[in-house]
């Protein structure tokens, strides 16, 4: 089975569609997958929901969907480095579950490995848990969360080989194996595509029975959100 695409536009065809739902990897700008981003945007499918840590930047990452219109909901927990985000939200054009981190990494997880429902203490007793059910456990109160099953998950990682064993480095590691596992159909975006066996087994950070199409992208942009240097 050839699992490895050309490009990102043919990796997403006859996968993607109206009305989805998809998880996006990254931790604000890092380790996100952007040709499969741009190639989503100009895909031109939309009311999707999108699960995300973030929303990306004005123009770039998954801003650019929302410039677009293309996202109908977002599912995240930080949202803060996008203008146009706040003003779709604020005026009532877009749909927030706004999350706690944690909270959405585990709602990921436990999609992944077919628990429907965790219980957590936090956001008990706040408008996170409005809703949702609650239970005391030992003089302790919880809110139960729903796992996260999106139609397909978008994810960047370091290195994979053809078979779609999967490495990410550092920070990029933050949310995109959850979202691997989460996700019905697993696109990625990988900046190194070696031959199996290349990659020693006790290294892989995501197996590749959860992936199903990759895309090589040897060159990305890597833009970075705040830039913060030292003064001479």
């Amino acid at each position: 089975m050839n699992k490895v695409y050309p490009d990102a536009k043919s990796a997403l065809a006859g996968i993607v569609a109206d009305g989805q739902t998809i998880a996006v990897g990254g931790f604000g700008l890092c380790g996100i997958p952007e040709a499969l981003i741009a190639a989503l945007r100009d895909s031109g499918v939309k009311n999707l929901t999108a699960i995300s840590n973030n929303a990306g930047v004005d123009g770039f990452g998954l801003g650019q969907l929302l410039e677009t219109r293309q996202i109908k909901k977002m599912i995240s927990s930080y949202v803060g480095e996008n203008k146009e985000f706040a003003r779709q939200f604020l005026a009532g054009e877009l749909e927030l579950e706004f999350t706690p981190q944690g909270t959405l990494a585990e709602k990921l997880r436990a999609g992944g490995a077919g628990i429907p429902a965790f219980y957590t203490k936090t956001g008990y007793g706040t408008i996170v848990a409005e809703g949702k059910e609650t239970r005391e456990f030992d003089g302790e109160h919880y809110v139960m969360e729903r796992a996260l099953l999106p139609d397909v998950s978008l994810v960047k990682a370091w290195k994979a080989d053809k078979a779609g064993n999967l490495l990410y480095r550092k920070t990029a590691r933050n949310f995109n194996p959850n979202v691997a596992t989460a996700g019905k159909i697993c696109i990625v975006e990988v900046e190194e595509l070696v031959e199996i066996g290349e990659i020693d087994p006790d290294q892989v950070h995501t197996p590749s029975i959860f992936v199903h199409r990759i895309v090589h992208n040897p060159t990305p942009e890597k833009r970075i959100e705040q830039r913060t240097v030292r003064a001479n």
